[in-house]
């Protein structure tokens, strides 16, 4: 019996503006002069707010399918080396957000580590984290920044030491899509 977590019953949402914020903040990361960059942060917050309510929504499901996408690669890449993907990335990614306690508040980082463990586990993150009530505010930036932290995670288990790796799978994926839908 399928799970009711199951990711064909999930809403992709916006696929495409959760990559492009995603890759974004993975830029900045990586772009030692830029540091944080007010500006950049300015146009994010206006493309955010321009979404309205539903697009906030379809923000929301489009940042859990690219959590759902991130760890299917790295269960991919984890089991083709016989290695469990739960084991070998959650614990790294959950003492990271231990040590951003201002991006992480304590009581968010087990939510977190649960999107990444349904994820991991062949589950929707977003029909699971349904589960316990709608998304909070308090939880928007950790969403975002679990999902900075999972791409670039990506990135280094990669080993191709390019900081792109994470949001181009993506985007080939989105464009292999489209290429299949013409």
């Amino acid at each position: 019996m399928p799970s009711p977590c199951d990711p064909r019953y999930a809403s992709v949402g916006d696929v495409g503006a959760a990559l492009m914020v995603v890759d974004s903040r993975l830029k900045a990361l990586h772009d030692r002069k830029a540091g944080t960059d007010p500006e950049q942060q300015r146009m994010i917050d206006q493309f955010a707010a321009s979404f309205g309510p539903g697009g906030l929504d379809e923000l929301l499901d489009g940042t859990c399918t690219l959590i759902y996408m991130f760890m299917n690669w790295l269960r991919g890449s984890f089991e083709h080396h016989d290695e469990d993907v739960v084991e070998h990335t959650v614990p790294t990614l959950v003492a990271t957000m231990r040590m951003m306690p201002r991006t992480f508040r304590p009581e968010v980082v087990p939510m977190m580590a649960g999107l990444l463990i349904a994820a991991g586990t062949g589950l929707s993150p977003n029909l699971w984290r349904a589960q316990y009530g709608p998304w909070t505010a308090a939880e928007m930036n950790p969403l975002e920044a679990v999902t900075v932290l999972l791409a670039d995670h990506v990135n280094r288990v990669s080993g191709t030491n390019d900081h792109t790796f994470a949001t181009q799978l993506i985007a080939d994926a989105l464009s292999e899509l489209e290429l299949e839908e013409d």
